[in-house]
């Protein structure tokens, strides 16, 4: 991509003054509508070092209200950002409604300049980067992306007259010297990057860095460009009649998953004693070793309401270190989440290495309730399996052990506990109106569940279905298969 720029464009100064006037008039009117509309823009600047990137950013910043953007300077990642995923930082950076975001270089910095990176790492980088954007761009963000592109000798001039000049002396380093003798090598990285990434989702705007009065024209002409067509396309769209998505009728002749489940399971309380204790200390041993070996993990329940969600989750945490975990109860998203991309407040969410994060409820929610209660549109029930599969295989790839727990107990179960919370003056405030009503809609999400396990099952984050009736039982199927499970992660690197 970079060979076909000619370097040596350049603008007249009278028509480069007239045209970024008009523009920056133009930008500020656009800007002012997509905060109207709602539409979350995110702008990402990469390119060489010395090429002009910071100036770019703030003659592009001038025209615009600071009140409804800010700047992200992607510098070395801190520890915090280290011992997370890649995208973490980038994912809890992404635009609100109505709002823009500049990345002041981004993921792709971290990809062409991380040492000791093999081919097929940079593939799957650059392939999560590329689901990343096109999870933000199907759910409605606008993505810009630059490259400010300079040549070797232009580069090795700027490196020379910023040194010359006291002022500006440190900001050229030895890394920046490397990179400059290293150029070819690093060409060809990038070219290849910018290829593998260059998609309808992130298009890439390659910009010629020799001459600043041409890159600023082509970058606000671009932006204006893509503004105009996003407030088009917003503009003329249909609204989109949210209703039930999902009933007891759909899918006759799917795969019956929680109807083969065996719901006589059980255990005697004075085994169930013998081994929570044995399974609590086993698991306050594997902590210690998770930590060490620097391995999250992520555990998340769904199940009915009753489903024994909590005394689970309590009988997994109460022999752990407290500083070593979190448990997350996921409710109805806030005023802020609702105002982002859908996954951005999981993405929030991820533990660091060596830690622990155990969800009450999950993003599964998308494919369950949403679409039952007529909360999203059938394009976002459809897209948000593989939005959750890649979103789940980044979390394993950056080495987590994932499990997911289904809490399962039959209709005439539930209804038992429902009536013994209500006559229990100490657990009546357990049980709600909510409650009942969802229970009448129990066929409809029989069909959701099985749907949701046969198509988010996999072999990195597997669905465990809790014969859950009995609550001792149930328990300790759940604290056995994280032990194992953690065994198996630990086993496989000491390997």
């Amino acid at each position: 991509m970079l060979e076909k720029l000619n370097l040596d464009v350049e603008v007249e100064k009278a028509v480069y003054k007239e045209e970024k006037d008009a523009l920056s008039i133009k930008l500020g009117a656009l800007q002012r509508r997509i905060k109207e509309l709602g539409i979350p823009v995110l702008i990402i600047f990469e390119g060489w070092d010395a090429a002009g990137k910071g100036t770019l950013i703030n003659d592009l910043m001038i025209p615009l209200d600071p009140r409804s953007f800010v700047v992200y300077n992607a510098i070395k990642p801190n520890d915090d950002e280290i011992n997370r995923p890649l995208l973490w930082r980038y994912w809890t950076k992404t635009p609100e409604k109505g709002r823009m975001v500049l990345f002041d270089r981004s993921y792709y910095s971290d990809l062409v300049h991380r040492p000791k990176l093999d081919k097929g790492e940079l593939k799957l980088l650059l392939h999560q980067a590329n689901d990343f954007e096109k999870v933000l761009a199907q759910n409605g963000t606008v993505i810009i992306k630059f490259f400010i592109h300079i040549s070797q000798k232009e580069q090795k001039k700027r490196f020379e007259k910023l040194e010359e000049n006291p002022s500006t002396s440190w900001r050229v380093t030895g890394e920046d010297w490397r990179e400059n003798k290293n150029y070819d090598k690093l060409y060809k990285k990038l070219n290849h990057a910018l290829e593998a990434t260059d998609t309808d989702c992130g298009p890439w705007t390659l910009v010629e860095g020799h001459h600043k009065d041409y890159a600023c024209l082509k970058i606000y002409n671009t932006l204006a460009f893509r503004l105009e067509k996003e407030i088009e396309k917003v503009e003329n769209a249909e609204k989109p009649v949210l209703q039930p998505l999902i009933s007891a009728e759909d899918d006759p002749y799917r795969t019956p998953v929680l109807e083969s489940v065996d719901m006589d399971k059980c255990m005697d309380r004075e085994t169930y004693r013998e081994e929570l204790k044995k399974c609590q200390k086993k698991l306050r041993d594997l902590e210690y070793q998770i930590y060490s070996r620097r391995i999250p993990v992520i555990i998340g329940f769904e199940g009915w309401d009753a489903g024994g969600k909590g005394g689970a989750i309590k009988r997994l945490c109460e022999n752990l270190d407290p500083r070593g975990y979190r448990v997350y109860p996921t409710a109805a998203p806030t005023s802020e989440e609702l105002a982002h991309n859908w996954l951005w407040r999981f993405w929030k969410t991820v533990p660091k290495r060596g830690h622990f994060s155990i969800y009450d409820r999950t993003w599964y929610g998308r494919v369950m309730v949403e679409p039952i209660e007529g909360f999203c549109t059938a394009d976002d029930y459809r897209r948000a399996f593989r939005e959750i599969n890649d979103f789940e295989k980044q979390l394993t790839d950056f080495g987590a052990v994932a499990l997911k727990f289904w809490m399962n107990i039959s209709k005439d179960e539930q209804e038992k506990r429902f009536k013994e919370r209500e006559n229990d003056p100490d657990k009546q405030w357990k049980i709600t109106d909510e409650d009942w009503r969802n229970r009448e809609k129990w066929d409809a999400y029989v069909v959701a569940v099985d749907r949701m396990l046969l198509k988010t099952s996999t072999e990195n984050a597997p669905w465990i279905v809790v014969e859950g009736n009995d609550k001792y039982y149930a328990r300790i199927k759940v604290l056995k298969t994280v032990i194992e499970a953690i065994e198996k992660k630990i086993a496989e690197l000491d390997a």
